[in-house]
């Protein structure tokens, strides 16, 4: 017997899996959002940085609403001409090596098409990630992912990965051999706390991949085109085999990419990856709007500016409550000597929306596009928030 629809009435609430913030955001335009009752928030957390250009960003909504009343989806095995102008246009922005392509929707879905790869073009199983990364959270994502919270209720995890500590060469070097297919690190870990490696740890660990014949994959889909370059792991010249990127690389709509050298890309079997929404014309039109932006040097240079302008400013402030403030570009945080959570909190009351980045750090991810007037107001809500819960 089925279902009376004119009866039936099932109310959905959403599995709780998010801190409510208790927010109804209804619009945003550049670096602020407003909710329902028409209150202005600063967003200095951007959706977990996915906003990289600000809301509502005049180009990028031009795209948009120019594709969506054209084509919005398109299965890869037709070209469009939106694909090939979004293939163009990260084309400009790579380094040559790096000339294969694969599309996912997520950050986490490009790290799983990079462990995937991986393996195959190796011949090899194990992949080795460190203390606080996070790569993601479906399973394959998950493996590679430290943080004992996402993985202890899904456990068993999947096989063949390795942890060691972030920033030591020497323990990286320990657990390198021969079952070892590919390391897998964010050039500066952002769920993790924003860590900011020594110099010259990247180029050591490409060094050891390159002795023993491991390929490194570079996770950016959380300092690609934020930490006042176009790709975090140019500052090193250092070349990955395997790359990661998403988050804001469509200022907002949701696109990952796994890019790879010819190969990686040469051993994995035709037909043995691929999704269905990927790469859609919508995405890709929205895409290729962000990176002619991004393409821009100036932009670049003035996010450094704007990082080293935050770091000085609260550094300058000498709070007691403060450990450590650190980061790189507008990738940012501040390490508390207590519990985050209720600065966070009272930030939002006074107008300003942040992240954690574990228990006592708070992470801020503007658009690049913020200026200094706007990270102090943020600054100003930070120290009033701060002194508030002693």
């Amino acid at each position: 017997m089925g279902h009376d629809l004119t009866t039936t009435h099932i109310r959905l609430s959403p599995i709780p899996l998010h801190a409510e913030r208790g927010l109804r955001l209804v619009r945003g335009e550049g670096s602020y959002l407003w909710d329902d009752q028409d209150r202005r928030y600063l967003d200095l957390m951007t959706n977990y940085g996915v906003n990289l250009l600000g809301h509502n960003h005049p180009e990028v909504t031009a795209a948009i609403t120019a594709q969506a009343a054209t084509l919005t989806n398109a299965h890869q095995s037709f070209d469009t001409p939106a694909r090939d102008d979004f293939l163009h246009a990260l084309g400009v922005l790579l380094p040559p090596p790096l000339t294969r392509i694969s599309f996912g929707n997520s950050g986490a879905e490009s790290v799983e098409a990079a462990v995937k790869y991986a393996r195959v073009a190796s011949g090899r199983t194990g992949i080795v990630a460190t203390h606080r990364a996070y790569h993601g959270r479906t399973f394959g994502a998950l493996a590679a992912t430290a943080d004992a919270k996402y993985r202890d209720p899904f456990a068993p995890m999947l096989e063949g990965f390795r942890h060691v500590p972030f920033d030591d060469l020497g323990a990286m070097e320990k657990v390198l051999d021969d079952s070892v297919a590919a390391v897998i690190i964010e050039p500066i870990q952002g769920e993790g706390g924003v860590r900011v490696p020594a110099d010259g740890y990247l180029k050591g660990i490409r060094d050891q991949c390159d002795a023993r014949g491991i390929l490194l994959i570079c996770d950016e889909i959380q300092t690609g085109f934020r930490t006042g370059a176009v790709f975090a792991f140019s500052r090193e010249d250092v070349m990955p085999d395997i790359l990661c990127l998403s988050k804001s690389i469509a200022n907002g709509l949701p696109l990952g990419v796994t890019v790879t050298t010819e190969a990686v890309s040469d051993r994995v079997p035709k037909g043995s990856h691929g999704s269905t929404f990927a790469g859609s014309p919508l995405v890709c039109a929205a895409g290729t709007a962000t990176l002619k932006l991004v393409g821009d040097d100036e932009i670049h240079r003035r996010a450094a500016q704007a990082g080293e302008h935050f770091i000085e400013k609260v550094r300058g402030l000498g709070l007691p409550q403060v450990r450590e403030v650190r980061g790189r570009g507008l990738m940012l945080a501040v390490e508390l000597k207590k519990p985050a959570t209720p600065v966070i909190k009272s930030m939002q009351e006074r107008g300003v929306l942040a992240l954690p980045g574990g228990g006592t750090v708070i992470r801020f991810l503007p658009s690049i596009l913020i200026d200094d007037a706007q990270l102090d107001e943020g600054v100003a809500a930070f120290v009033s928030a701060v002194r508030q819960s002693g």
